[in-house]
């Protein structure tokens, strides 16, 4: 039984190397932060205080307390502060660099490393299980704020989030348009077939209390009523006004 209790960590650890750091307070708020952070960057900046917040490439928020970008350095630094992240997620094998780690360590940032190889069509080889593992870490929202991130931000980002919107019961069509925003001409039909073919039914027993469908959902049903109440005012039929307000309460 020990021996199958080693060899289930060591496997685990090959799959996902995790850095340990200092826990600092992360209930400040964003405001606070970011006028922290202003005052700071005026005084690095010198008289003409230009402080200016750079956020990495192809940075975007993927839901409540969620992020993606390309790999971030030094001049996203500031930026990076004011979201007040617990953990980042890299899916790049290469070690971390040192002026990353020192960030990471001073801001009090855990990090979970899952070394996806980059590849080029035709030979591709996504790792499932990587995938799957770094899908539970987005899930905890003990994680939460978190970073998600390869070089790019397009391919590994791209098929993590895609497979994240599935558990958030996404159609294909939402989630390839997604992906293929931020990969534009390079995007890959292998990644999309890889997003179409993965399994989620053994994740959706984990939680997502930070899911935004519920509020997509009631800003849907808000916008209906807003209409409905338009094209009443301006006198239209009333068959169209009834068809509304039945897909109103169907929502």
């Amino acid at each position: 039984m020990k021996f199958v209790e080693q060899s289930l960590k060591q496997q685990s650890e090959q799959i996902c190397k995790t850095v340990e750091v200092d826990v600092i307070d992360h209930h400040r708020t964003a405001s606070s932060l970011v006028e922290l952070e202003a005052s700071e960057d005026c005084e690095r900046d010198g008289p003409d205080g230009d402080g200016l917040y750079i956020p990495p490439l192809n940075f975007s928020m993927v839901d409540n307390g969620i992020f993606r970008s390309g790999f971030p350095n030094s001049a996203n630094f500031s930026f990076l502060q004011t979201l007040g992240l617990r953990s980042i997620i890299c899916l790049c094998p290469e070690p971390y660099p040192e002026h990353n780690m020192e960030f990471l360590k001073s801001n009090g940032i855990r990090l979970y490393q899952f070394g996806i190889e980059s590849y080029k069509e035709p030979f591709v080889n996504i790792p499932d299980d990587m995938i799957r593992e770094a899908l539970k870490v987005v899930l905890d929202d003990r994680n939460h704020p978190i970073l998600i991130h390869c070089k790019r931000g397009k391919h590994r980002t791209g098929c993590l989030v895609g497979c994240l919107r599935k558990l958030q019961r996404w159609c294909l069509t939402s989630v390839f348009d997604e992906y293929q925003r931020f990969a534009a001409a390079k995007a890959r039909i292998s990644d999309q077939r890889f997003m179409e073919l993965f399994d989620v039914s053994d994740l959706r027993h984990l939680p997502m209390s930070f899911a935004c469908s519920k509020s997509l959902f009631v800003f849907v049903k808000i916008s209906l009523v807003v209409r409905v109440a338009f094209i009443r005012r301006l006198g239209k039929q009333q068959k169209t006004f009834t068809h509304l307000k039945v897909i109103v309460r169907l929502i």
